[in-house]
């Protein structure tokens, strides 16, 4: 089953490279995921989650390339992942639908400040510059920053190899400032999105990529000839992106996501979409959101 699913995710990653390159949000699916199972609660007039119910969907902006966070499955045409579980359940708390819309990383925080999107789960780090422009939940995912090179290829064992190498990763993902920080003689390739990064490694136009070891695992289990080398660059807490100054709609989301920790789906979740894939054993993060800050100061 393990390679089954994976073998058709490889053939989604292929086949994604011109719907990244669009990266528009224009994309967008009504979440088929969980539906509230209790009556949702109700919420003063005006309030954003109010809003909400009264249109009856939830605007959440995922990435459509990065298995298993956002991917869309090529036979069901679905957004499925780890993100997609964690925004309909978010909505169910609401009682509305998750319409699911293609964020990329260069896009996700002015979707949140023109109202593209009322909701970012998107592998986003949490980190103090970003939390200048927009808000964040808690942290709901911890990953660490990593390295993903071919395994043929023995002259790059970590961070400190790859000054002159060709580096890809996503314009707008935080591993521009750490490349640029940890690794500056590198030859930083930016792009749209992960799945192109698969491309240029696969065609040999990079020697390396950078981001997150869950997303680089990803990738691994679509092209068994990659390996990660190195120690871990960063530490990525995940929240969800809120519109900047909106504390009663982040307060509300903390609550959704927290339910989410303790009731056993959260780990559910895991197992589905990581841990049966990458054998590393996760429970809920317990770091907060000053933590998550704090570690990017």
């Amino acid at each position: 089953m393990q390679t089954l699913r994976w073998r058709w995710l490889a053939a989604l990653v292929l086949a994604l490279g011109a719907l990244v390159a669009a990266g528009c949000g224009e994309d967008e699916q009504t979440g088929s995921g969980e539906t509230a199972t209790t009556q949702a609660r109700t919420f003063p007039a005006g309030t954003t989650m109010a809003k909400l119910q009264d249109k009856g969907e939830i605007a959440i902006g995922v990435k459509y390339d990065v298995a298993p966070f956002g991917f869309k499955n090529p036979q069901s045409g679905e957004i499925e992942g780890f993100d997609v579980d964690v925004a309909n359940a978010v909505a169910a708390e609401l009682g509305v639908k998750a319409k699911i819309i293609e964020a990329i990383s260069d896009n996700r925080i002015p979707f949140l400040k023109d109202g593209t999107a009322d909701l970012i789960l998107s592998t986003m780090t949490i980190n103090a510059e970003r939390d200048q422009e927009i808000d964040f939940s808690e942290p709901y995912f911890i990953a660490r920053g990593s390295i993903l090179i071919k395994k043929s290829d023995t002259s790059i064992k970590g961070i400190e190899d790859l000054g002159g190498k060709n580096v890809c990763t996503a314009l707008g993902s935080t591993y521009e400032e750490t490349l640029k920080k940890q690794a500056p003689k590198a030859k930083r390739r930016l792009v749209d999105g992960y799945s192109e990064c698969l491309e240029l490694i696969q065609n040999g136009a990079v020697d390396a990529i950078s981001t997150d070891d869950a997303i680089l695992s990803g990738m691994i289990k679509q092209d068994d000839s990659l390996k990660l080398v190195g120690k871990p660059l960063t530490t990525e807490p995940y929240g969800a992106g809120i519109k900047e100054g909106d504390k009663a709609f982040q307060e509300f989301v903390n609550e959704a996501i927290q339910k989410f920790k303790d009731d056993g789906r959260w780990a559910t979740t895991y197992e589905k979409w990581v841990g049966q894939y990458t054998g590393v054993e996760q429970d809920p993060p317990k770091m907060t959101l000053k933590e998550a800050i704090d570690l990017s100061t």
